[in-house]
């Protein structure tokens, strides 16, 4: 099927914001997803019925199986291997809920948390356990932390700000992780293409992890919030009404007494599995081109999805061993949890397989490029480093990804950048690697926001739109940031600026 060409095209980017406004002003998301997905399928197929429902529904099968070019029949394992992880995860939560586990955890806590306060900071600093990877750190922090922040009425979603706003950031920022890995590669690419030896990629990266200055002011505006409790916009509602609450509604209120132990180790058996694989598949992979083994190397080459499922099935495997060495809950009530753990996820999974698709259809539109076509070459030099951090944010926020973004706009800032203003190369990239992170925190439709409000099982609605004033927050006082950068070829001038600048802006917030 010959598909539309919507690359230099404004329309081309109609069903992400359709969709996404849908979803603002609605709080539907299946529903606003549907519409953008059904409205860009149908302008692909230029208008045709028929051929819009077939491209439509090889969009949603290739999620999960297509066919390579001999027809072989291809399983898309990646995706699939999220879904099952999810599901593994859904009942972990239940089987820890049941067994008494998350209670015991909570009143463990309890005596040693003294408010609401240290239960957020708790939240906050177990990403400096959990950066290897968005995913795992949304969902994984979000089973440790909600038994305890449910006990001191700290809402849900703050809950996920706190889980959103530390995955990515993080994530983004350091060598060692997913996220890292994958940049590192794309910066080698880069730096052969255009013969730059004044940086090896990883040298290249830290400079740009310096300079990301929405990923680290994000952190940053994390421990704030969680500290100085600064509730702005629609999160001071939902906290009024966690604090009006005598009790925070629980998971499942467990009979059984359980123990600390069997929540912790579990936990722990998901985070060694989880980061063995990884190891694991990324030296397989290093194997197979013939290269050593190196812990940079096997993050760059591993294999994300099946390394959740093997820790997700670790812990699954370690909680069933506690639970029938307690002898406290029947095999029934066992089975009751495994279902209603997996129930428990489907929301998330619908939400997740529908974000995919829109994402598809955006891809298809060439939204991106269009999006990318924006920037001209008769631009100041000057204002390149804020022009790509919105840029990057604008097709982060409309395609979902920050990788998809980082792909794109990576090699264009590069070429930009050495052509125009050399000596702010790293500048301009590490813009667009704040950028990409800046959009997928505020999009509807984006992995890691609708994994952390799969975390803190929040209303997926009500975490955009809480983290959205903060978000904004941040972001403005960046632009100022790369503004500086770019007059002063200074980083450090900017660092300083984004600081002062975000620091005014929650002063003058705080007054309002």
């Amino acid at each position: 099927m010959q598909l539309a060409d919507f690359s230099t095209s404004l329309w081309s980017i109609l069903p992400p914001i359709l969709a996404l406004t849908l979803a603002i002003f609605t709080r539907k998301v299946l529903l606003s997803l549907s519409v953008g997905i059904i409205v860009g399928s149908l302008m692909l197929s230029n208008g045709s019925l028929a051929q819009g429902v077939s491209y439509l529904f090889d969009s949603v099968t290739s999620l999960i199986f297509n066919f390579d070019e001999e027809n072989h029949f291809v399983l898309n394992d990646n995706n699939v291997n999220i879904l099952v992880f999810l599901l593994l995860l859904g009942i972990l939560t239940a089987l820890l809920s049941v067994s008494g586990s998350n209670q015991a955890f909570a009143e463990w806590a309890q005596k040693r948390i003294k408010g609401r306060r240290g239960a957020k900071i708790m939240a906050a600093c177990l990403v400096f356990i959990t950066f290897i990877d968005d995913y795992f750190h949304s969902l994984a922090v979000g089973a440790i932390a909600r038994p305890v922040t449910d006990k001191f009425h700290v809402s849900r979603p703050k809950l996920a700000y706190i889980l959103d706003s530390t995955a990515a950031p993080m994530c983004v920022l350091m060598p060692v992780s997913s996220w890292g890995a994958y940049i590192i590669t794309l910066v080698a690419g880069l730096l052969a293409e255009h013969s730059i030896t004044g940086y090896t990629p990883i040298g290249a990266f830290m400079t740009m992890s310096a300079m990301n200055f929405y990923a680290i002011f994000s952190i940053v505006m994390v421990f704030i919030v969680a500290y100085f409790s600064f509730d702005i916009g629609p999160m001071a509602h939902h906290e009024k009404l966690a604090m009006e609450q005598a009790n925070n509604v629980q998971e499942t209120n467990s009979a059984v007494q359980g123990q600390v132990r069997n929540l912790v180790l579990p936990i722990v058996g998901l985070i060694i599995g989880t980061v063995t694989m990884m190891m694991h598949t990324g030296n397989q992979a290093l194997l197979a081109d013939g290269k050593e083994f190196s812990v940079l190397g096997a993050f760059e080459n591993t294999t994300v999805g099946i390394s959740l499922v093997v820790g997700g099935m670790t812990a699954v495997l370690i909680s069933t061993i506690l639970i029938v060495l307690a002898k406290k809950l029947s095999s029934g009530n066992y089975a009751k949890a495994v279902i209603a753990g997996m129930k428990s996820m489907v929301g998330a999974i619908l939400i997740l397989c529908f974000a995919w698709t829109i994402n598809k259809v955006v891809g298809d539109m060439q939204t991106g490029k269009y999006l990318s076509s924006l920037i001209s070459g008769n631009l100041t030099p000057a204002l390149l480093p804020a022009l790509l951090f919105v840029l990057g944010a604008a097709m982060a926020f409309s395609t979902g990804t920050s990788w998809g973004t980082f792909g794109i706009m990576l090699p264009i800032a590069a070429a930009i950048a050495v052509n125009a203003a050399p000596e702010l190369l790293l500048p301009c990239l590490s813009a667009v690697m704040a950028g990409a992170v800046c959009g997928d925190h505020c999009s509807p439709v984006s992995d890691t926001t609708i994994l952390s409000s799969t975390g803190a099982k929040c209303n997926h609605m009500d975490h955009v739109t809480t983290q959205l004033p903060y978000a904004l927050l941040v972001a403005t006082a960046t632009i100022l940031g790369y503004l500086v950068v770019g007059f002063t070829e200074t980083p450090l001038f900017g660092f300083i600026t984004t600081g002062m600048a975000l620091f005014l802006l929650i002063f003058i917030t705080k007054k309002r």
